[in-house]
């Protein structure tokens, strides 16, 4: 957190908060091994929160909870350090409907956070939207191409204090009816907080890919604190690694590329060590085809 902060020249107007869980298969007698019927496995569900590409949070959790378990803590304390840092940035958090817990949706409205959460589809939403529904699936049938159509209503669900707002888009393709929900506080066009503010956290799945990439999946300890710091060591190498994506190689052909990438072609290159007594010295081959975006990066992140 302190990192994310001091990366920060000025105080952003805005930050969004990405919260996500996962799956990370175990294949021993682990402490903590749970089967979860969705990942259809025995796993881990560890918790991820971004704020772009950087990474704020890798929290191990069992498999026998509630997706969201923890993430309302982790919110508070999140929005505690970043409201102490830049006290009139305004905070969004942004999740997949395994998340909209109404504790955390009223937590969030007190304390003037907003928050564009997936909502799981039920008989309620479905009748609700289903003119909607109609309408595009006859607009399909004319046109023969996807239709998409907006409208947002009050929503209260029996488990909440009160109505929210709810955004439903009514989809039809050629594969049929894809309605979709979303409970959200942002005032504003229904379709462009769609697009704009919740579509955009599908790019955070790429994110926790790349935990993977390297080897946040390697919880293979006995005790269940070592697989956590295990773990933690995978988000350490995934931050320094966004570190030299963001510093040393932007505007290059590897701006965009994944940890899994630069891992390969920066990094894992070989060379030949030389050691003297008061000197250690390097020598990379004259071949490497990157050897000139490898210099530049060196240069970006050489102390001055």
């Amino acid at each position: 957190m302190e990192q994310f902060i001091r990366s920060k020249k000025e105080a952003p107007a805005y930050l969004i908060l990405d919260f996500d869980a996962t799956d990370i298969p175990v294949h021993g007698q682990q402490e903590g091994r749970f089967f979860h019927g969705y990942y259809n496995c025995h796993c881990f569900l560890p918790l991820y929160v971004f704020c772009g590409d950087q990474l704020l949070v890798a929290y191990l959790r069992k498999s026998n909870i509630d997706g969201a378990k923890h993430a309302w803590a982790i919110l508070a304390l999140l929005v505690k350090r970043l409201k102490a840092a830049w006290p009139r940035t305004k905070i969004v958090i942004r999740a997949d409907s395994g998340f909209c817990r109404d504790r955390m949706l009223t937590w969030c409205d007190r304390h003037d956070v907003k928050y564009v959460i997936g909502l799981a589809r039920n008989s309620r939403l479905l009748e609700h939207n289903a003119p909607l529904m109609k309408r595009a699936e006859e607009e399909f049938k004319r046109s023969g191409q996807k239709q998409r159509l907006f409208t947002a209503f009050d929503y209260a669900a029996l488990t909440w204090q009160g109505p929210r707002w709810v955004i439903a888009k009514a989809e039809h393709t050629d594969k049929g009816a894809n309605p979709r929900f979303v409970v959200t506080n942002v005032v504003g066009d229904a379709q462009k907080i769609y697009d704009r503010r919740y579509c955009a956290r599908g790019e955070m799945e790429n994110r926790v890919k790349e935990q993977m990439m390297l080897f946040a999946d390697r919880v293979s300890a006995h005790r269940w604190w070592a697989n956590q710091w295990r773990l933690l060591l995978s988000a350490l190498a995934y931050t320094l690694m966004e570190a030299v994506r963001r510093l040393a190689l932007a505007g290059t052909e590897l701006a965009q590329a994944t940890c899994q990438t630069i891992r390969l072609k920066l990094i894992k290159i070989g060379t030949v060590i030389e050691r003297k007594v008061t000197l250690i010295r390097l020598h990379f081959s004259s071949a490497h085809p990157l050897q000139a975006l490898f210099a530049h990066a060196v240069r970006c992140l050489a102390p001055p």
